[in-house]
């Protein structure tokens, strides 16, 4: 069963539990995994391959992440303290992401593959460590490590 899949089906279980903080992310995924199967050109009761979904999935988390910084500038905590439930739901369907020190040791060993030497290499370093880490790292350390180890 997929992703996807599985979303749809936790919905009832959701309702059930009178669980609306759970109800309201897994209907907005949902949504976004529709959207996504529209934007497609698929049949909006197809359902997304796990690759796709956890496109989705990165996306709406980033999202969330992106809001509760906006709501802490504004100073809206009630509103920061929703998308943070909402972000935490979200990350259960997302697989582990890396440590920076696993990160680094990637980092290394490819900084010496590439032989890169200095900032000028920057976007060609990250492109090449994105690539190798395939989504199982989350950017901003990516780009933290990235930045540490040319220095």
């Amino acid at each position: 069963m997929t992703i996807h899949e599985n979303l749809k089906k936790d919905i009832p279980n959701a309702l059930r539990a009178k669980d609306t903080v759970r109800l309201t992310t897994l209907r907005s995924l949902v949504t976004s995994m529709t959207n996504e199967v529209v934007s497609k050109k698929r049949k909006p009761s197809e359902f997304l391959k796990d690759e796709e979904a956890l496109v989705v999935i990165k996306r709406s988390a980033n999202q969330r992440k992106d809001s509760i910084e906006q709501f802490e500038k504004a100073g809206r905590l009630d509103l920061a303290e929703t998308e943070k439930a909402e972000l935490s739901i979200i990350e259960s369907f997302l697989p582990a992401q890396m440590s920076r020190e696993d990160i680094e040791k990637i980092a290394r060993k490819k900084m010496t593959e590439l032989n890169i030497s200095g900032k000028a290499d920057t976007g060609r370093f990250m492109g090449a460590l994105m690539k190798e880490l395939n989504g199982n790292a989350d950017g901003t350390d990516v780009k933290a490590v990235v930045d540490i180890l040319l220095a």
